[in-house]
């Protein structure tokens, strides 16, 4: 049976996560004056970019709430023991920078206009929907989905198959008719397969080159590549290249 709907992941997926978070984290910390306590940019970006991961893992691991994964962030990197409001606070600042660089990849609306007409949208992020629904409509992509469903409500995070399985629900189609397409190998690329989703795993830059794919998903470079893959009735696409 073919495909008829996908589900999207959101972050360094459709929006470029990844650079806007290290534009807003490099302006945030020249304003906070915090840069001194590095030998330079990179290696202060290393390390927010290490305790971000470090304390995600925690949340979608269910050992702490979403707003709590961000106060620790906070207090972990600047060193001190600030209470909520102040770990807030300065999040918030940090925000205002990491905002001003949002921005999707040049791949997405193209690809999102083929498929309009033949496939129905939704997205399933491991974040929260206070923030992905925002987000999504600053980005001018909300109206493109019929559901957006994330962790925090949900209750599960990807990889667990309960994720994927909601996001099916919402669309009330079973997982071999859902494609589902994500950055990350683990969380989403495996996750989606075993779930029973057909997976996609979209490599940009080749990230990450020299890992052994997952079983399951398939691996592209760039979203020109999706509508090959689901059999889309459309002149847009381009062939894998990754082989």
């Amino acid at each position: 049976m073919s495909v008829r709907a996908v589900v999207w992941d959101v972050d360094d997926t459709l929006f470029d996560y990844t650079s806007a978070d290290r534009a807003g984290m490099r302006g945030h910390l020249a304003a906070e004056g915090l840069l001194a306590a590095y030998e330079g940019v990179e290696q202060a970006l290393g390390r927010w970019r290490e305790i971000t991961d470090r304390q995600w893992a925690r949340f979608a691991a269910g050992e702490v709430s979403f707003e709590d994964q961000r106060r620790d962030r906070v207090r972990v990197f600047v060193g001190r023991d600030l209470t909520d409001a102040e770990a807030d606070a300065w999040f918030q600042r940090y925000i205002g920078h990491y905002e001003a660089a949002w921005a999707i990849f040049p791949d997405v609306l193209p690809v999102l206009d083929a498929l309009a007409d033949s496939h129905r949208h939704a997205v399933l992020s491991n974040s929260s929907l206070h923030v992905q629904d925002r987000k999504l409509r600053v980005l001018g992509l909300h109206d493109r989905f019929e559901a957006i469903l994330c962790a925090a409500e949900l209750g599960v995070s990807k990889p667990e198959a309960a994720a994927f399985r909601a996001a099916c629900d919402a669309l009330g189609l079973p997982a071999h008719e859902v494609a589902y397409v994500g950055d990350h190998p683990e969380i989403d690329g495996r996750g989606a397969a075993e779930a029973g989703l057909l997976s996609v795993w979209i490599d940009r830059g080749g990230a990450y080159a020299t890992l052994e794919p997952p079983r399951g998903p398939h691996r592209i470079a760039s979203l020109a590549e999706l509508p090959a893959i689901l059999g889309a009735d459309t002149r847009f696409g381009a062939p894998s290249t990754f082989r």
